[in-house]
């Protein structure tokens, strides 16, 4: 697996967890719980880490560009 193709499969997966972490949020509100206040921080690490490889697949094209016309994998 090469670098790209490693974190687009990461950066599917992290979406995958921040969705399931922020429905158990919802649903656990929904049943009239309050949470910790820290598990409302629990989103923001998958969050972080989403950000900087769609940051990083964002700019593939553009640098592919820069480097003579090559298309990016992926």
């Amino acid at each position: 697996m090469n670098w790209n193709t490693w974190i687009r499969w990461t950066h599917r997966w992290l979406s995958i967890v921040f969705t399931v972490v922020v429905a158990a949020i919802f649903v656990t509100l929904g049943l009239g719980k309050e949470p910790a206040p820290w598990v409302y921080f629990l989103p923001l690490f998958p969050l972080a880490f989403m950000t900087l490889s769609g940051l990083y697949m964002f700019a593939l094209p553009y640098a592919a560009k820069r480097r003579g016309g090559r298309h990016a994998e992926g």
